[in-house]
């Protein structure tokens, strides 16, 4: 058979604590103490990109998982509690979202279903692209808040979905903290009644159950090891109303922050400059010595163009003729900014959401269909007519800033040629002329707006409210300062006058008290209902099918990442069964068992336990130049196991030699035999399995030249992806990295073995100077090795796009 070939080797600077191959290309993600996320290629080792921890994520990654289309890597941080779905070509943060839990274990699958469905759900989703024209891209200057927005097409939330078929992501932590993410992005279920913190999952293809790995406290204070099977039924029995319910609420999530962002932009475009025309007439109403209203000397300087000394004061030494043209084009200019945001953002943004709640309506009302994944009518309903409200009140904002616009220029133009005159400079012929029509327009302005209120000095510290657009965007719960004046609105009038449209359902509410802030707020906490409540309802239908108390575990050094921890967890699509592979050393160091049971919690699975022993002969491995004539009988111990494929075991084993440099082996065990043992083991429910393991069936193996000897090095873990014929192997100190071709020949091996040898003695001594002189000193010279080994290995190749031909996604 093929043997392992080894393409790559390095000493990292900083201890490592996770690592996931990618499922569709030849990359190895790994996560660091430093919280760096690093993504490395199997071709050298070569870096393609790092990701630095920042303050929006958190500094502490704490589990990995690639989407199963390897564009996608969701990574964990437990200091923020989040989870961060990140673009595997750019290294850009695509989206996150909080979890209650800091997460200790993630995994994401893809639901096998058939073409028939998938063709369906395809149609559907050009369906909705026919009718709903593209979001218009955020500004560039507020990109970096999200990128799924950011890009000059409108439909990045396609690309986050990937393709039709549905995918689930599983994040699981203490205190059986649970939850399942629709494509990553939509959760869809919130488990409850799991005891213990997880530490593996795994959801397997059909949707028929979830397998859990948790450690639990046990009434002695010892923590033991837990295998829990969940019987999710509901969400296989329902995959295609499913499917159709999951991308519906993540497209409609993804709108939600398009329009929170779109109104975040629309703040920054507002600036306190605008502010400043309520501050200076709050200053001279203070400062003045006259009882006269600031709208009379306004007024009496429209009509006589007579000012007082205080007034003449205030326009020429603090509001000067400079910096009241800077004022008018910055209100012109946020003006603009804010009404191009309302009407291509907003506007747009309300108008999709409207469409896919109607959608999602639609859905509910098939009771027979949906009614058991939880969809509410009549909350889908009051989400509808909030998504209304808050349309309303942008059609609202625009009416005040298109008037607000219209009064500012006519007063702006009048005050400006006023000060000209009071400084005795040239008036431009063309603004020199004013109409009648001009001066009422001004006089009804200053009217209205220049009043000063008492109530309003204690609210807010000023007396004036001319700016009238700024009170729109404040995230204040208050009612507006100066609401717009609905008196004369024929409509208005109508509907207060009629006794069935008054109270009408088919009317939005306007709240005319109240900002947009408010509205966008209260619009998101009714769609929030409509969100979690399938979440709620489909995890409250998830039951536990299976509890196998395994085996107790001693305390665990904190040094070790519990991602490196057995049991491992693997599901066979083919078979529809579920693996579990662990090792119980305090009863028997030299045996691997494997833990089978189906996906299907009703059927039960023939020789659904069985254990491997390795103390058996064992023949020349790749690395001997002559094949030993007769066979050696040596002794193992596992120290990591991960299943490579549906019928093959990848472990890391130990030589139990007296000999002080006791050798570590890299081997790929065939598992076929051993999975049709005939033997059946009887489970006593009362007792942990490592109580009764004298029972369970063994079976022998020979793994033959399907092994290589890893010298010079202290191997601990492994990370296997047998789609793409990879392995990674992990030093105990978890800085020293090799990785392997695992289904290639062995071409110049001689030459790599050399030249590994080389390399190696060097990183072995680094280890062994970590021994002798200390952690302090070893970190130095690591750092130092790693330093020249990423010079070495970096250059103008680290982009994805120079993977070899053969990484095809």
């Amino acid at each position: 058979m093929p043997a392992f070939r080894q393409v790559g080797e390095k000493q990292l600077p900083n201890p490592v604590l996770y690592m996931a191959w990618s499922p569709k290309r030849d990359l190895i993600a790994l996560a660091n103490t430093a919280g760096e996320l690093l993504l490395h290629r199997l071709a050298n080792f070569q870096r393609v990109w790092s990701l630095a921890p920042n303050e929006n994520t958190g500094k502490e990654i704490t589990s990995l998982a690639w989407r199963p289309d390897g564009k996608i890597l969701a990574f964990s941080v437990g200091d923020t509690k989040q989870v961060v779905l990140c673009d595997a070509e750019k290294a850009e943060i695509l989206h996150l979202f909080p979890v209650d839990y800091p997460v200790s274990c993630m995994h994401w699958m893809e639901v096998q279903s058939d073409s028939s469905l998938s063709s369906t759900f395809s149609d559907s989703e050009d369906e909705s692209n026919r009718f709903l024209p593209r979001l218009p891209a955020l500004p560039k200057s507020y990109s970096s808040t999200s990128k799924i927005f950011s890009e000059e097409k409108s439909d990045e939330v396609t690309s986050l979905l990937g393709e039709v078929r549905l995918n689930i992501l599983v994040v699981g932590g203490p205190s059986g903290f649970v939850e399942l993410y629709a494509y990553g992005l939509y959760k869809i279920a919130t488990l409850k009644g799991i005891a213990g913190t997880c530490r593996s999952l795994c959801l397997a293809s059909d949707l028929k159950s979830l397998s859990v790995v948790t450690e639990v406290k046990s009434p002695e204070d010892n923590a033991e090891i837990h295998y829990v099977q969940l019987d999710t039924g509901l969400l296989s029995s329902c995959l295609p109303e499913l499917t159709r319910m999951a991308r519906k609420f993540t497209h409609i999530s993804t709108l939600i922050q398009y329009l929170r962002l779109s109104l975040t932009c629309m703040c920054e475009a507002w600036e306190d400059i605008l502010m400043q025309m309520d501050l200076r007439l709050t200053k001279f109403v203070q400062e003045k010595n006259t009882s006269t209203q600031v709208q009379d000397e306004f007024l009496e300087l429209l009509l006589w163009g007579h000012a007082s000394p205080e007034l003449q004061a205030l326009l020429m030494n603090q509001l000067t003729v400079k910096g009241l043209k800077m004022l008018g084009q910055s209100i012109e200019s946020s003006y603009s900014s804010i009404q191009k945001l309302v009407i291509s953002h907003l506007q747009s943004g309300s108008e999709a959401l409207l469409y896919h709640l109607s959608e999602v309506k639609g859905m509910a009302l098939w009771k027979q269909k949906f009614q058991p994944l939880g969809l509410d009518p009549s909350a889908i309903e009051d989400a509808i007519t909030a998504v209304g409200s808050f349309t309303l009140k942008a059609s609202e904002l625009l009416q005040v800033i298109d008037k607000s616009m219209k009064n500012f220029k006519a007063f702006f133009r009048w005050l400006y040629v006023a000060m000209l005159r009071m400084s005795e400079d040239h008036v431009p012929p063309e603004l020199n002329k004013m109409t009648q029509k001009d001066l009422a327009f001004v006089a009804d302005f200053l009217s209205e707006h220049f009043s000063a209120n008492e109530e309003l000095f204690d609210r807010k510290g000023k007396y004036f409210n001319v700016e009238r657009v700024g009170q729109y965007l404040k995230d204040e719960d208050e009612d507006l300062v100066s609401p717009p004046n609905m008196e004369g609105n024929h409509w208005v009038t109508f509907v207060q006058q009629s006794t069935h449209l008054k109270e009408s359902p088919l009317l939005f509410p306007t709240y005319p008290q109240k900002s947009l802030h408010f509205v966008k707020r209260m619009m998101e906490g009714t769609i929030d209902i409509c969100l979690q409540k399938p979440a709620e309802v489909i995890g409250s239908s998830v039951k536990q099918a299976v509890c196998l108390s395994l085996y107790s575990v001693c305390e665990r050094s904190e040094d070790t990442p519990r991602l490196f921890e057995l049991p491992s967890l693997w599901n066979d699509k083919n078979a529809a069964m579920n693996y579990v592979v662990f090792c119980m050393p305090e009863i028997s160091p030299f045996k691997i068992y494997i833990l089978r049971t189906a996906t299907d919690p009703n059927r039960s699975a023939l020789n659904n336990l069985v254990s491997i022993h390795l103390n058996t002969p064992f023949n020349t491995s790749i690395d001997d130049e002559v094949p030993v004539a007769e066979s050696v009988d040596r002794s193992y111990c596992c120290l990591d196991a991960r299943l490579y494929d549906d019928e093959t075991l990848t472990v890391v084993l130990q030589c139990q030699e007296k000999d002080e440099n006791k050798f570590r082996l890299l081997a790929q065990l065939p598992l076929s035999s051993a999975l049709r043992c005939e033997e059946e083991f009887t489970w006593d429910p009362t007792l942990r399995l490592d109580q009764q393991g004298e029972e369970i069936p063994v079976r022998e193996l020979t793994w033959g030249n399907q092994s290589r000897d890893l010298e010079n090095m202290k191997a601990q873990f492994v990370a296997v992806n047998g789609i793409r014929k990879v392995a990674c192997v992990l030093s105990s100190n978890l800085r020293h990295i090799r990785v392997f071709e695992m289904d290639a020949e062995d071409e110049e091996d001689e030459e790599r073995a050399d030249e590994s040898q080389d390399i190696s003695s060097d990183q072995d001594g680094l280890e062994e100077t970590s021994t002798n002189k200390g952690a302090t000193g070893a970190d130095g010279d690591a750092e130092g090795e790693a330093e020249t080994c990423e010079e070495m290995g970096e250059g103008s190749g680290d982009t994805l796009e120079q993977t070899s031909e053969t990484d095809t996604l």
